[in-house]
């Protein structure tokens, strides 16, 4: 990312110690401290929106889920009433 780009400024206090080791990380891999730290929140941003977005299944799980598509059950009375209660109120008001 340019100079020219970055046109928001966040501030932060941290603990000596985080910032000694956050330093010599940047040092590690010739870029300035706020590069890295800017980086760095990029790359957990990023992780934790994928986290939200991405549903993850286990095996058993997804063989499951991919049986339960080919193969689905019979309605149950729930949702046999909640389907006619959808088309009471939705089917007849168009």
């Amino acid at each position: 990312m340019s100079q020219e780009s970055r046109t928001a400024r966040i501030e932060a206090r941290i603990a000596p110690e985080t910032l000694a080791i956050v330093k010599r990380a940047a040092e590690m891999e010739g870029r300035s401290v706020s590069d890295f730290i800017v980086s760095a929140a990029q790359d957990a941003a990023r992780r934790t929106i994928e986290d939200h977005a991405v549903i993850r299944l286990s095996v058993e799980d997804q063989a499951r889920f991919v049986d339960l598509l080919l193969d689905p059950p019979e309605p149950s009375d729930a949702l046999r009433r909640a389907k006619e209660a959808h088309e009471a109120l939705i089917v007849e008001t168009r």
